[in-house]
């Protein structure tokens, strides 16, 4: 079977990265086996049926960290796949990768001391959070239908500056070097940017639908709603919440993309959908109102306001992408379209050879519109020998004129045509004007005329992304992981979960082992000395010992470090996950 990370086009690989399973220690496998342990024992009663199964059906294990190969070899299983990526990466990427039914996974793990939630994205959340759920064929159809919209949803400028503003924060969050002052910084940046919208993009809603179904979605009844939420199946400790009163339950609706979220807060509402279907069929109410499907001069209007890169489709199939910059209409018709660079003209989401970023670098415009001397036929749909006889021929001097007033003079060099269709008339000393206003002068080299009468759909992004390239997105300058190294105390916590590691292995394999019982007593009477705040290890071993059946003075002061640490009202973080560790373990 081949994996599906050596099936990615080109465009696609640049965000993703082999998965290096060696930057695990011991520690983080503990962690991730807490976490699946108190999951499974939560969510048992409190997931959608699917869940459990799904877990299975994903490749997912509860003693140690998955390899994201083997997730990818069993979602291939149920028509999906899976590849590594690091942290947050590009909007339209992720989109792309779900609407391709390919599960991006963040290899980062979160450490024991974020082990309840993490911001940053991790391999709890997209493992352990996203995948048992796909193989339930009607939420996967509806996640993919949600992400080929999201490839298509107008987004703006401040959806830019929000993304690299989240991403900053997760980021910084996660990291273990930041100070107080430097998260306080980047929650105030993230502020500070939904402050400034100006508008609410179409991407803004999508993202919405997402944030309030496979990220915090419920099914059922609002009565007694069951979790499918990535962002709940990752945190049973906000799915706890969830299931409380405190949190008000809404019947799943189109309305759901009207309200706003906050990352950084526990979500004060969630949506209750009937079933997986009942969420395609919302879906659906959003598709219609998208400009992907609407096209004409309102949504021109919203590519504009924008300021971001979006892409303009002609009836021909001919589409433009760049950042529209002004537009002119009458009534219903639309006259003229004008893009600042770099812009790229295609041929559905291939582009036109020769017409990428090197020769529209600057920008480009364009009249639309039919003849004055043939009205009732597009220009598009014209023969050379129809054009000739209205003096259109190529190697002469052409003049023509709309019937949106605009006026084309010049020597016209070629025609591009696709499947018998106009697409493209170039030019050179050509004048484009309309009464005294000039919009392109002779002097200004080529003039490139897209044919088209109509505007169908407008949507964002570039359409051939992978010859447009990135342009929006910068290089980002942090990431969760640790930068400092490891002090010997930190080495030495790593080796005893390693050595209990083992132990449990020996054991597992051979209860009773005399050796590996030794080893056991030698280490938790080491750990109780040494590293009793380490309060993970210590309920690993603690848990390991009573599976055995052993007793002594070493098990006795564990259990009670234990206990102090469940009833610490100081540290109620820590005594609510001690307090969980137990009473899975009792």
């Amino acid at each position: 079977m081949t994996r599906t990370i050596d099936k990615l086009p080109s465009h696609l690989r640049p965000y993703v990265s082999e998965h290096d399973y060696s930057k695990y220690n011991a520690r983080d496998q503990a962690a991730w086996r807490y976490i699946m342990r108190r999951s499974h024992d939560f969510f048992k009663d409190h997931a959608v049926d699917s869940y459990k199964s799904g877990f299975k059906k994903s490749g997912l294990q509860v003693d140690h960290i998955p390899h994201i190969d083997d997730i990818d070899r069993a979602m291939q299983e149920v028509g999906w796949g899976a590849v590594p990526v690091v942290g947050f990466i590009a909007p339209w990427a992720f989109i792309e990768f779900q609407a391709r039914k390919i599960l991006p996974i963040a290899t980062d793990m979160r450490t024991v001391d974020h082990i309840a939630y993490t911001p940053a994205p991790d391999i709890v959340h997209e493992a352990a959070g996203h995948a048992p759920i796909i193989p339930d064929k009607e939420y996967s159809d509806y996640l993919a239908y949600y992400a080929s919209l999201g490839t298509k949803a107008l987004y703006s400028k401040e959806d830019l500056m929000v993304y690299e503003a989240v991403r900053y924060l997760s980021d910084i969050k996660e990291k273990p070097e930041s100070t107080p002052a430097v998260i306080a910084g980047a929650e105030k940046r993230l502020k500070d940017v939904l402050a400034s919208f100006s508008f609410v993009s179409e991407q803004t809603l999508v993202a919405r639908m997402s944030w309030w179904t496979s990220e915090y979605g419920l099914s059922g009844s609002v009565k007694n709603p069951k979790i499918y939420g990535a962002g709940l199946l990752s945190s049973v400790g906000e799915s706890k919440h969830a299931m409380t009163d405190k949190v008000k339950k809404i019947p799943f609706s189109i309305d759901c993309i009207n309200y706003t979220y906050n990352i950084t807060e526990p979500q004060p509402q969630l949506f209750v959908a009937e079933d997986m279907a009942h969420l395609t069929s919302v879906l659906h109410e959003l598709d219609a109102l998208l400009a992907f499907k609407r096209g004409g001069g309102e949504s021109l209007q919203k590519l504009k306001d924008s300021r971001a890169i979006g892409t303009v489709c002609l009836d021909t199939g001919a589409c433009m992408s760049g950042v529209l910059e002004t537009f002119e209409t009458t009534g219903e018709r639309i006259d003229f379209v004008k893009f600042s660079g770099p812009v790229q003209l295609c041929m559905g989401d291939k582009q036109i050879k020769g017409h990428g970023l090197e020769r529209h670098g600057e920008g480009f415009s364009t009249p639309l519109g039919r003849l004055v001397n043939k009205p009732e036929q597009k220009i598009s749909v014209m023969d050379d020998s129809t054009l000739c006889g209205l003096g259109i021929e190529t190697n002469k001097l052409v003049q023509m004129k709309l019937t949106s007033g605009f006026e084309i003079k010049g020597q016209l060099l070629q025609i591009i045509r696709h499947e018998g269709k106009a697409l493209l008339m170039t030019f050179k000393d050509c004048r484009l004007s309309k009464g005294d206003k000039t919009y392109f002068d002779p002097s200004w080299g080529f003039f490139d005329m897209l044919l088209g009468d109509e505007v169908p759909s407008v949507y964002g992004g570039p359409a051939d992304r992978e010859s447009f390239g990135e342009h929006e997105i910068s290089e980002p300058d942090t990431t969760p992981a640790r930068e400092s190294p490891f002090n010997e105390f930190e080495i030495s916590n790593f080796t005893r979960y390693q050595k209990l590691r083992d132990i449990r292995s020996s054991l597992t394999k051979k209860s009773g082992d005399a050796a590996a019982v030794r080893s056991l007593i030698a280490l938790g009477e080491e750990t109780y000395s040494k590293a009793k705040d380490e309060w993970l290890l210590m309920l690993e071993i603690y848990e390991l010992g009573r599976e055995q059946k052993l007793e002594g003075t070493w098990m006795s002061q564990i259990k009670r470090e234990l206990d102090t640490k469940e009833k610490n009202v100081k540290n109620p973080d820590i005594s609510e996950l001690v307090g969980e560790g137990l009473r899975i373990i009792h």
